[in-house]
This record gives structure tokens, sequence and C-alpha cells, in this order.
């Protein structure tokens, strides 16, 4: 008998006056927002536009979310379209289900399409916004919490889950994966930001920390859980996955820092100014050429009458007779 555990939620729902709001999508919405805005602060601190990490994450999480939802509903795809389910509920993402994996691979399409419409960047986007992932992370594992899934093995620690009797699932107490994964993410962060600070890291490589620093927990925290998916040799598909996607961070970070060493001095452009230096140098131009308009016109001031200014003044006579 546990003499202490965490308690589950008795409902998904939080009622926001005459609003139901689910606890999964509160937890993703929080978490975006927290992420735009540590990035925001960490791209002015390397020289940005504060609003410039808004305006692409407009493009970015609307792909992350439709990518982190295809991935699920393929890898996951006996839940949605095999007997007895209703392939309707493959779009219900408020109920649960988001691959991390397809969401940064389909987000960083949607980032691409925002940094190449202002002219910036993608990777000293991506490394701005790093740290503001994990913890978006972080706070989005406790929709699991909200829906009472992705728990681990069974378990009696103090720290134990407690899980009530449901569909696909029995009352028991568990291992909190979504709380170790949340905790595990708040480290990346830390880690990502430290390192950021002490080695300079540009050029995609603070990206690169993170994901292969997610990639390293999510294997063992993956390994504990007991909910359905598929396997490959033994091990879960999510568990080959972060153990490839981590071998081609580590390959990036070792091959960037060779060819591309140091930290991008300028982020983005200042427009501004490249249109007001644009201008100046028309001008220059045109003062070089002159106005044809104005050629021959005599010179403001000058005095006709001066013999000595004149030119093809009248020869000499020469009359001796």
């Amino acid at each position: 008998m546990n003499l202490a555990s965490i308690p589950s939620p008795s409902t998904g729902v939080i009622e926001l006056g005459p609003i139901p709001l689910r606890g999964y999508a509160f937890c993703i919405i929080i978490g975006v927002f927290v992420a735009v805005w540590i990035g925001n602060k960490r791209w002015v601190a390397r020289g940005g536009k504060a609003g410039t990490v808004a305006d692409i994450a407009v493009w970015a999480v609307p792909f992350g979310l439709v990518g982190g939802r295809l991935y699920h509903v393929i890898t996951d795809y006996q839940l949605y379209f095999s007997d007895g389910q209703n392939w309707v509920d493959a779009f219900k993402i408020w109920e649960g289900g988001l691959g991390i994996w397809g969401a940064i691979a389909f987000g960083a399409v949607g980032a691409w399409i925002g940094c190449r419409r202002r002219g910036i960047p993608l990777p000293a986007w991506a490394d701005a916004l790093a740290p503001g992932i994990a913890i978006a992370q972080a706070i989005g594992r406790w929709g699991n919490w909200f829906n009472q899934e992705l728990y681990g093995k069974p378990t009696d620690l103090p720290w134990a889950l407690e899980i009530s009797e449901g569909p696909n699932r029995v009352a028991g107490t568990y291992h909190p994966t979504f709380l170790y994964e949340s905790l595990w993410c708040i480290g990346v962060a830390l880690l990502v930001i430290w390192a950021d600070r002490r080695f300079k890291l540009g050029h995609g490589r603070a990206f690169a920390l993170y994901v292969a620093a997610y990639c390293a927990g999510r294997g063992w925290i993956e390994y504990m859980r007991v909910d359905e998916a598929r396997h490959i040799l033994g091990l879960r598909l999510n568990v080959w996955t972060a153990i490839f996607v981590f071998v081609l961070a580590v390959a990036y970070i070792v091959i960037s820092a060779k060819l591309r060493p140091g930290r991008e001095e300028i982020v983005e452009p200042d427009k501004d100014a490249a249109e007001a230096a644009k201008k100046d140098d028309d001008a220059e131009a045109a003062d070089k050429d002159g106005d044809p308009l104005k050629k021959d016109t005599p010179e403001a001031g000058a005095d006709d009458s001066d013999p000595l200014k004149k030119k093809d003044s009248a020869p000499e006579a020469a009359d001796k007779s």
C-alpha cells in the first residue's frame, strides 16, 4: 500500500466560465506562448528584432501540430483504423496524441518558410528558440496527466501516479513517465542555455544540442512506458527513432563546428538601414552622372560682363592703316 502518490485529475476538462477547455489543449497552448516568449528574449539578445520569433512561429506552430498528429496517427494507426475503431478519432487532437518527431520535422518546414519571408537564417532562429521548445515540451507533458495516459510500469514508489479505471487502462499506481520527461526537458533547457553562453553556439548547434539531449532522455523514458506501441527488434519504435535522431544531431554538431565555427554576427538584417543606404547610393550615383537638363547652365552668381571669364573673346584689333 502506498503511503504517498500523485493523484490524477478526475476530469481532463478545465471550465473557464461557460467555455470548456481540455487540459491537454491548455498545456499545449501555454507551452507555445512560453516558448515564443523565451525565444523572443534570446533573439533580441543576439541582435534580432522583437516580434520576429512570434511572426515565424505563426508558420511553425500550425505545421508542427499537423506533423505531430500525422506521426502519431501513422505510427499508431491501429488505434484509429483497426476493427471496432472510428477513423474520425484521428482528427480529435484534443484527446491527446502528438508525436514530437513529426512536430519538430514539420515545424522546421514552417519555420523555414517564415524565415525565408523575413530574410533571416533558419539555424540562428532555431538556436534562439531551442530552450523554449524544451520548456514547452515540459509544460505540454502535463497534458498527458490530465488524460491519464503515457504512464510507465506499475510501482509502489512514493511518487507513483494513480490511474483510475477507464478505456484501455487498469486502475493502479504506475511510474509517472510524463513527470520524468517534463523534468528531463527542463534540464535540457538549462543545459542548452549554459552551453550557449559558455561556448557561443551558433549555426544551429544550440538546437542540435537540444535535440541530442532530449533524445538521450526520451530513449530510457520511452523504454519504461507500457502503452501499446509498435516494436522493432524488441524495442519500441520511438526508442529507435530517438537513437537515430541522436546520432544525426551529434554528427551535425561535430561537422558544423568544423565547417562553420563561431556564431553568426548578424542574425537579422536591418531593412530600414539597408533601404536608407540604397537611397544614399542612388542619390550619389545621380550626382556623378549629372542632370542632363542642368548641363551648360551658367553657374549661379557668375558675372557674364567680366572679360576675364568670357571664352572666345573678340580677337585683338590688328588694323595699322
